[in-house]
């Protein structure tokens, strides 16, 4: 069983992830990706030296972790737990007071297709859940799910082993409310390696200096074959 977390702790953790700056850091590394301080400074909106400031209070709190490659630095978010948690809080936040500001092209691109760490967000990462329930591959409970024998067959077909690797312990399937959708889409094992999956095949792209994705035209011809999606645009 889980120990409880104290207040002062819960309070410590929502402060310093209430920090402008820090949100931003925290929300640029949501698509998987490890980045440079360098990177993580442009997407903070603050200074080089204000942003390694952040990053070591991220780091000595568990949020996220840094990997050496040479002479560079790399940031990663520390765990799937930590990108559900920050997910959750942008599905709370859309539910907030309501201010005025007109929705550009890049809103619409998020709402569409996007990462979520290391899964699939938006309305295509929805598509692709309601797809593989409704074709009895998965089933969906309150927070997880499981994979049916035909559901197996499927995604062996489509190229991808759900095998849980040496070390690591993370639930086969589960559900994560998405924020823009306010309906869950996949996350665990099963969501990362669809992610995965479609983009070793090509279908979908990121679009540089954001976390949306493009659907490719293989992309598209790919999701109506194998999930019969037919309304995602790029």
């Amino acid at each position: 069983m889980a120990s409880m977390v104290s207040g002062n702790t819960l309070a410590e953790i929502a402060a310093l992830i209430g920090d402008v700056a820090r949100a931003n850091i925290l929300s640029a590394l949501m698509d998987g990706r490890a980045l440079t301080a360098s990177e993580l400074a442009w997407h903070s909106g603050v200074s080089p030296q204000t942003t390694s400031g952040h990053l070591a209070k991220l780091s000595e709190a568990n949020l996220i972790a840094m990997t050496r490659q040479g002479r560079h630095r790399y940031y990663r978010l520390a765990s799937p737990e930590v990108a559900q948690a920050i997910e959750a809080l942008m599905s709370v936040a859309s539910f907030g007071p309501k201010r005025h500001r007109p929705l550009g092209p890049k809103d619409e691109a998020l709402r569409n297709a996007r990462t979520c760490y290391d899964h699939l967000a938006g309305r295509l990462g929805i598509a692709v859940a309601d797809a593989l329930t409704e074709k009895n591959y998965i089933v969906l409970s309150e927070s997880a799910g499981a994979v049916t024998n035909e559901g197996q067959r499927f995604l062996c077909d489509l190229g991808i082993d759900l095998q849980e690797r040496r070390g690591h312990h993370r639930a086969l399937c589960r559900t994560c409310l998405d924020w823009s959708e306010r309906r869950p889409h996949l996350a665990g094992r099963l969501g990362a390696a669809l992610c995965a999956r479609m983009f070793e095949l090509g279908w979908v792209e990121r679009i540089k200096d954001s976390r949306a994705l493009a659907v490719t035209p293989t992309g598209k011809s790919g999701l109506e074959e194998f999930f019969g999606i037919t309304e995602q645009s790029s």
